[in-house]
């Protein structure tokens, strides 16, 4: 889940979705902008497998777990730490 294994496929696997997440999180965004933004991404790239807003969630969670992202006025920031 949160890594490709035998049952989940390396673009649906969690790390994946977050680094996709990731890099489109240029300024602070919306839950929903961000949901919209890796959706075009995956069309861009013509990836066909389905990501429910549950399992892009969950990607959310695993990135705050990381202390990657984290929530400011109601906004996802990156953290960048130096």
């Amino acid at each position: 889940m949160i890594t490709p294994t035998k049952g989940v496929r390396p673009e649906r696997s969690l790390l994946y979705l977050g680094g996709h997440i990731l890099a489109d999180l240029n300024d602070p965004t919306t839950v929903s902008a961000a949901w919209e933004a890796l959706a075009r991404r995956r069309e861009r790239e013509g990836q066909d497998a389905t990501i429910t807003f549950d399992w892009f969630v969950l990607a959310l969670d695993l990135l705050r777990a990381l202390g990657t992202i984290r929530l400011r006025d109601g906004l996802i920031v990156k953290v960048v730490k130096g």
